[in-house]
């Protein structure tokens, strides 16, 4: 669930003022209304319409680095194959493919960033990379960013939305990394969601940077997979979704990007 500033979202909507009713996209965005009718992802997903200030800026043949160099668009994901949303899903789905494609958004330890996809109770969603494929090499392979952050600066409070990461090479046999959200944590080992992120276009952060970066990092060799083509993260949030009154849009895994460390294209 989306966690603006240091505030905690509730079923209730405590903080309607600012989620605008627990609409999509904040204020100004649609207000919440019976089973999941604020859930509008539509025919082809909707391009960037209503992104954040701070957003991933295109150029021929990839996103604006920090630096003013150029991230190759196939080190990040270059499509959504599927998203199954869960019941009260639809923050940032106006924004689909756009909002989980090229480099994060961080926000920090202390705020969760909103340049994200809220996949919903049990959602999930499968992200490919084009003619590029993720590869076992030396250390990390490639890192999902959500939007954790600090409860109150508290690194041991952690405000997180656990996801089950799999990788597939052909996107029908998939292996996943084991994750157990119900181990007390943190940390929650190699389930994804509850690191916060620091990369974003507002400073000179690498997404490829592990050790600076943010977000949940994998390394291949660990479930014993050579090379993937395709990620697929399947929220695992706990709380169920309201069965009457007003439906939130931000529950469940937000996603933000993917980054691939060793590629096949270098």
């Amino acid at each position: 669930m989306l966690r603006p500033g240091r505030l905690f979202v509730s079923s209730s909507c405590v903080v309607a003022a600012v989620l605008a009713a627990c609409g999509d996209e904040g204020a100004g965005g649609p207000a919440a209304s019976g089973p999941d009718a604020a859930v509008d992802l539509g025919g082809p997903y909707g391009g960037d319409a209503g992104a954040p200030a701070a957003e991933k800026v295109r150029v021929d043949g990839g996103f604006l680095s920090p630096e003013g160099g150029v991230f190759r668009a196939d080190r990040f994901a270059t499509e959504v194959v599927t998203f199954a949303p869960g019941p009260c899903a639809g923050f940032g789905a106006a924004r689909m493919p756009g909002v989980v494609e090229g480099p994060p958004e961080g926000a920090g330890t202390l705020q969760g960033s909103f340049d994200v996809v809220s996949l919903g109770t049990g959602g999930e969603i499968v992200l490919g990379f084009g003619e590029n494929a993720i590869v076992d090499g030396p250390g990390p392979d490639f890192i999902v960013f959500e939007n954790a952050f600090y409860a109150n600066g508290d690194p041991s409070q952690i405000a997180s939305d656990l996801g089950e990461v799999s990788v597939s090479e052909d996107g029908e046999s998939w292996t996943a990394f084991p994750c157990s959200p119900q181990t007390p944590g943190p940390p929650f080992g190699t389930c994804a969601g509850w690191r916060p992120v620091l990369a974003s276009s507002a400073n000179g952060i690498s997404p490829f940077d592990p050790a600076a970066a943010g977000g949940d990092v994998y390394d291949l060799a660990a479930i014993g997979v050579a090379r993937a083509r395709f990620v697929r993260i399947r929220d695992l949030f706990q709380t169920a979704c309201p069965e009457s009154g007003p439906r939130p849009t931000n529950y469940g895994f937000d996603l933000d990007a993917v980054a691939i460390l060793n590629a096949k294209i270098p």
